[in-house]
C-alpha cells in the first residue's frame, strides 16, 4: 500500500512540475512574441474608404499608429473606377525614419460582382505582400511564414459583351406625417466601354418627385419630373492628350426645359501622365458646345425656343500625397450671341496633415451666374418660391465650411473591440427624425 501511495504521490509531482514548465514556456513564448513585436514596423493607413479595423484584425505582425511622423511605413491607398465596374486600388508604400530609401507601388483590381467581404479579403492580401519589404528587415521576420498558391493555367474565353458593361437601377421613397406626405420615384441607365484607347459612357435617367401640404382647409400640391439622356466618348493620344466629345439631351418642369439637346466635341491636356491620375491630375479641358432649346413658358427674353453656341474651359488639379490631398476646379463659359452670358465657377477642398496630430480642412465654392436663359417670364408665386418649383434669378451661389481636429495620446492603435458597434467599417445604421 506505501509503495502504491509514493508511485501516485510521484506521479503527481511529475505532472505538476510538467504543467509548470509547459505554463513558463508558454508565458516565455507570449512575452517573446511581445518584444518581437515590439520591433516590428510601425505602419500609418491612409485610406478614407478602408475597413481599418478589419485590417487591424487580419494583420497582427506589424504596429499600427494614428500619426503619419510616428510611422516607419506610411501607406497611401487611392483608387479609381474600372471599366467593368469595378475599382483599381493602388497601395503606395513610403518608408520613413530607418526605411527611408523603401518605396514600392502595388495594385489591386475588385470586380463588380466582388462583395465588400471579397473587397476588403483581397486588399488584406495586397496590403501583406507590400508590408513583407520592410517586416523582412526586423526579427518578427522569423515568425512570417510564406506559401505558394499553384499557379492556374489561364484559360482563354472570349469576352461576348467586347467590354459594354451595364446597369439598370430604380428606386421609390416615401416619407409623410399627418400634414405632410411626400414621394419620389426614379430609374437609371448605363452602358460603358471603357479600353485602353477609348472610353464609352451612355446614361439614361427620370425622376419624379410629388409633395403635399395640407395647412387647415387649404392643400398645396407641388410636382416636379425629370429626364435626362448623357453620352460621352474619348479617345486616347498619348499620356497627356485627349480627344472626345459630349451628348446630351434633358427635360426639366424646375428648369423650365422642354426638351435641351447638345452635341459639345472637346480636347484634353493632362500635365501629369494620366498613368499617375491616382495620385495626381492637372487636366485642361476646352469645350465647343452646340444646343437646341425648347422652352415650356416663355422666358424673360420673350423666347419659347432658340439654338445656342457657346464655349468652355476648365482646369482641374486633384493631388493626394502623405502631407494631405487637394481638389481644385475653375471653369468659364459662354455664349457667342452675347458674351455677357456667362458663367464662372470655382471649387477647391484642402486636407491637411500640419504636424504631429494636428489635421485641417478647407471646403468652398462658389459659382457667378449670368447665363439663366431659361426663367420664366412673369413673376413667381409665393407657393413657387418656397416650394422650390420653379428656377429663380440668382447672380451668384456659394457655400464654406473649415475644421481642425487634434488628436494625443498614446501612438499605438492595435487594438480592436467591436462591442456596442463598431467605429471602423462593417456596420450600418438608420436614424429617423
Amino acid at each position: 500500500m506505501k509503495n502504491t501511495l509514493s508511485a501516485v504521490i510521484g506521479i503527481m509531482c511529475l505532472a505538476f512540475l510538467s504543467t509548470g514548465t509547459a505554463v513558463a514556456q508558454v508565458h516565455t513564448g507570449q512575452v517573446d512574441i511581445e518584444t518581437l513585436k515590439k520591433s516590428a514596423p510601425k505602419v500609418f493607413i491612409d485610406c478614407g474608404m478602408c475597413d481599418i479595423e478589419y485590417i487591424k484584425t487580419e494583420i497582427t505582425f506589424v504596429n499600427y499608429v494614428r500619426d503619419r511622423k510616428e510611422a516607419d511605413v506610411h501607406l497611401l491607398i487611392t483608387t479609381q473606377a474600372t471599366g467593368s465596374g469595378g475599382r483599381e486600388y493602388t497601395l503606395h508604400f513610403s518608408g520613413q525614419n530607418g526605411y527611408t530609401s523603401l518605396d514600392d507601388t502595388v495594385k489591386y483590381f475588385s470586380n463588380q460582382t466582388d462583395t465588400d467581404d471579397d473587397v476588403r479579403k483581397e486588399l488584406v492580401k495586397t496590403i501583406k505582400m507590400g508590408l513583407m519589404t520592410y517586416v523582412a528587415r526586423t526579427p518578427i521576420a522569423g515568425r512570417i511564414d510564406v506559401s505558394y498558391a499553384e499557379e492556374k493555367k489561364p484559360q482563354a474565353a472570349a469576352d461576348k459583351w467586347n467590354s459594354w458593361v451595364f446597369n439598370l437601377s430604380g428606386n421609390g421613397y416615401f416619407n409623410g406625417e399627418k400634414s405632410y406626405k411626400s414621394s419620389s420615384f426614379g430609374g437609371n441607365f448605363s452602358a460603358n466601354r471603357v479600353t485602353p484607347d477609348i472610353k464609352i459612357k451612355l446614361g439614361l435617367s427620370a425622376s419624379y418627385d410629388n409633395n403635399r401640404y395640407e395647412y387647415g382647409d387649404m392643400v398645396i400640391k407641388s410636382n416636379q419630373e425629370s429626364y435626362s439622356f448623357s453620352g460621352l466618348v474619348v479617345k486616347s493620344l498619348d499620356e497627356h492628350w485627349s480627344v472626345g466629345g459630349y451628348l446630351s439631351a434633358s427635360s426639366s418642369t424646375y428648369g423650365n426645359i422642354g426638351f435641351d439637346f447638345g452635341p459639345a466635341p472637346a480636347v484634353e491636356y493632362n500635365i501629369f501622365p494620366y498613368s499617375q491620375s491616382t495620385r495626381r491630375q492637372l487636366r485642361i479641358l476646352y469645350r465647343l458646345g452646340f444646343r437646341t432649346v425648347r422652352y415650356r413658358e416663355e422666358t424673360i427674353y420673350l423666347k419659347t425656343r432658340e439654338t445656342l453656341w457657346g464655349e468652355s474651359l476648365s482646369l482641374s488639379l486633384d493631388v493626394k500625397e502623405k502631407w494631405g490631398s487637394i481638389s481644385a476646379s475653375l471653369s468659364g463659359s459662354h455664349y457667342f450671341h452675347d458674351f455677357s452670358k456667362n458663367n464662372l465657377n470655382a471649387f477647391g477642398t484642402v486636407q491637411l496633415n500640419l504636424f504631429k496630430g494636428l489635421n485641417a480642412f478647407v471646403l468652398g465654392g462658389g459659382s457667378r451666374i449670368r447665363d439663366q436663359m431659361a426663367l420664366v417670364k412673369g413673376i413667381a408665386s409665393l407657393e413657387e418660391i418656397i416650394l422650390r418649383r420653379r428656377q429663380l434669378e440668382s447672380g451668384y451661389s456659394y457655400f464654406f465650411m473649415f475644421g481642425l481636429s487634434y488628436t494625443f495620446g498614446s501612438i499605438y492603435t492595435n487594438v480592436v473591440n467591436p462591442r456596442f458597434g463598431s467605429s471602423g467599417g462593417g456596420g450600418m445604421s438608420v436614424i429617423i427624425n
